[in-house]
Protein backbone atom coordinates (compact mmCIF):
# COMPACT_ATOMS: atom_id res chain seq x y z
CA UNK A 1 0.00 0.00 0.00
CA UNK A 2 2.49 2.46 0.83
CA UNK A 3 4.76 1.65 -2.19
CA UNK A 4 1.42 2.03 -4.72
CA UNK A 5 -0.17 5.21 -2.78
CA UNK A 6 0.90 6.39 0.09
CA UNK A 7 4.34 7.01 -1.06
CA UNK A 8 3.74 9.21 -4.05
CA UNK A 9 1.00 10.83 -1.52
CA UNK A 10 3.85 11.75 0.90
CA UNK A 11 5.86 13.04 -1.84
CA UNK A 12 3.59 15.71 -2.92
CA UNK A 13 2.71 16.87 0.33
CA UNK A 14 6.60 17.31 1.75
CA UNK A 15 7.60 18.73 -1.36
CA UNK A 16 4.96 21.07 -1.78
CA UNK A 17 5.64 22.04 2.38
CA UNK A 18 9.28 22.17 1.86
CA UNK A 19 8.63 24.47 -1.20
CA UNK A 20 6.52 27.13 0.40
CA UNK A 21 9.05 26.75 3.57
CA UNK A 22 12.04 27.54 1.47
CA UNK A 23 10.19 29.62 -1.20
CA UNK A 24 12.80 32.87 0.23
CA UNK A 25 15.68 30.80 -0.08
CA UNK A 26 14.36 29.55 -3.68
CA UNK A 27 13.67 33.69 -4.90
CA UNK A 28 17.65 34.47 -2.83
CA UNK A 29 19.44 31.83 -5.05
CA UNK A 30 17.47 32.75 -8.35
CA UNK A 31 18.43 36.79 -7.95
CA UNK A 32 21.87 35.56 -7.42
CA UNK A 33 22.04 33.10 -9.99
CA UNK A 34 21.01 35.25 -12.33
CA UNK A 35 23.21 37.87 -11.62
CA UNK A 36 26.56 35.20 -11.94
CA UNK A 37 24.93 32.80 -14.49
CA UNK A 38 22.44 34.39 -16.55
CA UNK A 39 20.43 31.71 -16.19
CA UNK A 40 19.45 30.51 -12.89
CA UNK A 41 18.44 27.05 -14.06
CA UNK A 42 20.04 23.88 -15.04
CA UNK A 43 18.08 21.28 -16.77
CA UNK A 44 19.19 17.80 -18.48
CA UNK A 45 17.52 15.05 -19.61
CA UNK A 46 17.57 12.06 -17.09
CA UNK A 47 15.55 8.21 -17.39
CA UNK A 48 13.31 7.68 -14.50
CA UNK A 49 10.53 5.46 -13.26
CA UNK A 50 10.21 2.49 -16.72
CA UNK A 51 13.34 4.67 -18.21
CA UNK A 52 10.77 7.79 -19.21
CA UNK A 53 12.60 10.69 -19.66
CA UNK A 54 11.89 13.54 -17.78
CA UNK A 55 13.83 17.23 -17.39
CA UNK A 56 16.09 17.32 -13.86
CA UNK A 57 15.52 21.10 -12.85
CA UNK A 58 18.83 22.00 -10.37
CA UNK A 59 19.92 25.09 -9.49
CA UNK A 60 23.13 26.39 -12.01
CA UNK A 61 26.45 26.53 -10.40
CA UNK A 62 28.58 26.81 -13.30
CA UNK A 63 29.10 29.30 -16.14
CA UNK A 64 29.31 28.67 -19.87
CA UNK A 65 32.87 29.58 -20.79
CA UNK A 66 34.56 27.98 -23.39
CA UNK A 67 38.03 28.16 -24.68
CA UNK A 68 38.90 29.42 -28.01
CA UNK A 69 37.69 26.58 -29.94
CA UNK A 70 34.25 27.02 -28.35
CA UNK A 71 34.47 24.03 -26.34
CA UNK A 72 33.01 23.80 -22.64
CA UNK A 73 35.99 24.54 -20.26
CA UNK A 74 36.16 21.24 -17.76
CA UNK A 75 33.72 21.46 -14.40
CA UNK A 76 36.42 22.72 -11.89
CA UNK A 77 37.00 25.87 -13.87
CA UNK A 78 33.79 26.63 -15.08
CA UNK A 79 32.13 26.34 -11.25
CA UNK A 80 31.36 29.68 -9.17
CA UNK A 81 32.12 30.25 -5.67
CA UNK A 82 29.22 30.80 -5.43
CA UNK A 83 27.80 27.55 -6.87
CA UNK A 84 30.54 25.98 -5.03
CA UNK A 85 28.14 26.68 -1.82
CA UNK A 86 25.41 25.74 -3.46
CA UNK A 87 26.83 22.17 -3.70
CA UNK A 88 28.47 21.57 -0.65
CA UNK A 89 25.03 22.40 0.86
CA UNK A 90 23.57 20.49 -1.56
CA UNK A 91 20.76 23.86 -2.10
CA UNK A 92 21.19 23.34 -5.87
CA UNK A 93 19.21 20.70 -5.18
CA UNK A 94 15.91 22.39 -4.05
CA UNK A 95 14.42 22.73 -7.41
CA UNK A 96 14.29 19.32 -7.53
CA UNK A 97 11.05 19.49 -5.46
CA UNK A 98 9.23 21.02 -8.61
CA UNK A 99 10.52 17.60 -10.24
CA UNK A 100 8.58 15.34 -7.31
CA UNK A 101 5.24 17.62 -7.40
CA UNK A 102 4.94 16.72 -11.29
CA UNK A 103 5.48 13.27 -10.45
CA UNK A 104 8.81 12.72 -12.43
CA UNK A 105 10.93 12.14 -9.02
CA UNK A 106 10.51 11.34 -5.36
CA UNK A 107 12.06 12.47 -2.07
CA UNK A 108 13.23 8.58 -1.94
CA UNK A 109 15.11 6.69 -4.55
CA UNK A 110 17.92 5.63 -6.84
CA UNK A 111 19.48 9.05 -7.98
CA UNK A 112 18.65 9.59 -11.68
CA UNK A 113 21.08 9.39 -14.15
CA UNK A 114 22.58 10.21 -17.44
CA UNK A 115 20.60 8.91 -20.21
CA UNK A 116 23.61 7.85 -22.58
CA UNK A 117 24.24 5.40 -19.11
CA UNK A 118 20.99 3.11 -20.22
CA UNK A 119 22.40 0.71 -23.31
CA UNK A 120 24.82 -0.36 -20.02
CA UNK A 121 22.89 -1.36 -17.28
CA UNK A 122 22.99 -5.02 -16.36
CA UNK A 123 19.46 -6.41 -16.12
CA UNK A 124 19.53 -6.22 -12.19
CA UNK A 125 20.94 -2.73 -12.12
CA UNK A 126 18.15 -1.80 -14.56
CA UNK A 127 15.81 -2.72 -11.21
CA UNK A 128 17.00 1.07 -10.18
CA UNK A 129 14.42 2.48 -12.84
CA UNK A 130 11.56 -0.10 -11.65
CA UNK A 131 10.44 3.03 -9.15
CA UNK A 132 10.82 7.08 -9.29
CA UNK A 133 14.37 8.63 -9.09
CA UNK A 134 14.90 10.08 -6.02
CA UNK A 135 16.58 13.87 -4.92
CA UNK A 136 17.87 11.63 -1.97
CA UNK A 137 18.44 7.96 -1.61
CA UNK A 138 20.19 4.54 -0.12
CA UNK A 139 23.52 5.25 -1.84
CA UNK A 140 23.82 8.83 -1.05
CA UNK A 141 23.63 8.20 2.47
CA UNK A 142 25.90 5.20 2.24
CA UNK A 143 28.87 7.41 0.66
CA UNK A 144 27.63 9.28 -2.08
CA UNK A 145 29.93 10.56 -4.67
CA UNK A 146 32.59 8.84 -3.51
CA UNK A 147 31.26 5.19 -4.30
CA UNK A 148 32.33 2.86 -7.08
CA UNK A 149 29.63 2.14 -9.91
CA UNK A 150 29.19 -1.66 -8.77
CA UNK A 151 28.37 -0.34 -5.02
CA UNK A 152 25.82 2.56 -6.18
CA UNK A 153 23.68 0.35 -8.13
CA UNK A 154 24.01 -2.35 -5.34
CA UNK A 155 22.24 -0.06 -2.98
CA UNK A 156 19.82 1.39 -5.35
CA UNK A 157 18.73 -2.72 -5.95
CA UNK A 158 18.94 -2.92 -2.42
CA UNK A 159 16.22 0.29 -1.80
CA UNK A 160 13.76 -0.95 -4.35
CA UNK A 161 13.82 -4.47 -3.35
CA UNK A 162 13.42 -3.46 0.42
CA UNK A 163 11.24 -0.42 -0.20
CA UNK A 164 8.99 0.54 2.82
CA UNK A 165 8.11 3.69 4.40
CA UNK A 166 10.68 2.69 7.55
CA UNK A 167 13.08 2.52 5.23
CA UNK A 168 12.42 5.90 3.93
CA UNK A 169 12.21 7.55 7.11
CA UNK A 170 15.84 6.40 7.92
CA UNK A 171 17.30 7.60 4.58
CA UNK A 172 15.84 11.51 5.19
CA UNK A 173 16.76 11.60 8.56
CA UNK A 174 20.25 10.61 7.59
CA UNK A 175 20.12 12.45 5.13
CA UNK A 176 19.50 15.40 7.07
CA UNK A 177 22.39 14.67 9.33
CA UNK A 178 24.92 13.97 5.85
CA UNK A 179 23.60 17.61 4.68
CA UNK A 180 24.12 19.50 7.80
CA UNK A 181 27.80 17.86 8.07
CA UNK A 182 28.40 18.76 4.60
CA UNK A 183 29.84 15.17 4.07
CA UNK A 184 30.69 12.53 0.87
CA UNK A 185 29.90 15.96 -1.72
CA UNK A 186 32.39 16.23 -4.40
CA UNK A 187 31.87 20.00 -5.57
CA UNK A 188 33.68 19.78 -8.78
CA UNK A 189 33.27 16.51 -11.33
CA UNK A 190 37.02 15.85 -11.46
CA UNK A 191 36.40 14.49 -7.77
CA UNK A 192 34.32 11.55 -9.06
CA UNK A 193 34.59 8.13 -10.47
CA UNK A 194 34.19 8.18 -14.42
CA UNK A 195 31.39 8.23 -16.95
CA UNK A 196 29.52 5.08 -16.04
CA UNK A 197 29.70 4.37 -19.84
CA UNK A 198 33.00 4.86 -20.39
CA UNK A 199 33.81 2.65 -17.12
CA UNK A 200 31.46 0.01 -18.24
CA UNK A 201 33.02 -0.07 -22.07
CA UNK A 202 36.45 -0.58 -20.20
CA UNK A 203 35.64 -3.75 -18.63
CA UNK A 204 33.06 -5.32 -21.36
CA UNK A 205 36.71 -4.72 -23.43
CA UNK A 206 39.03 -6.52 -20.55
Amino acid sequence: MYKLFFKRFLDFLIALSFLLILSPVFVIITIISIFLNGSPFFTQKRPGKNEKVFSVLKFKTMTDKKDKNGVLLPDDKRLTQFGSILRKTSLDEIPQLINVLKGDMSLIGPRPLLVQYLPYYTKEESLRHTVRPGITGLAQISGRNYLQWEEKFAFDIEYVKGLSFKNDLKIIFKTINKVIKGSDVAVASNEVSEYFDAYRKKQLQK
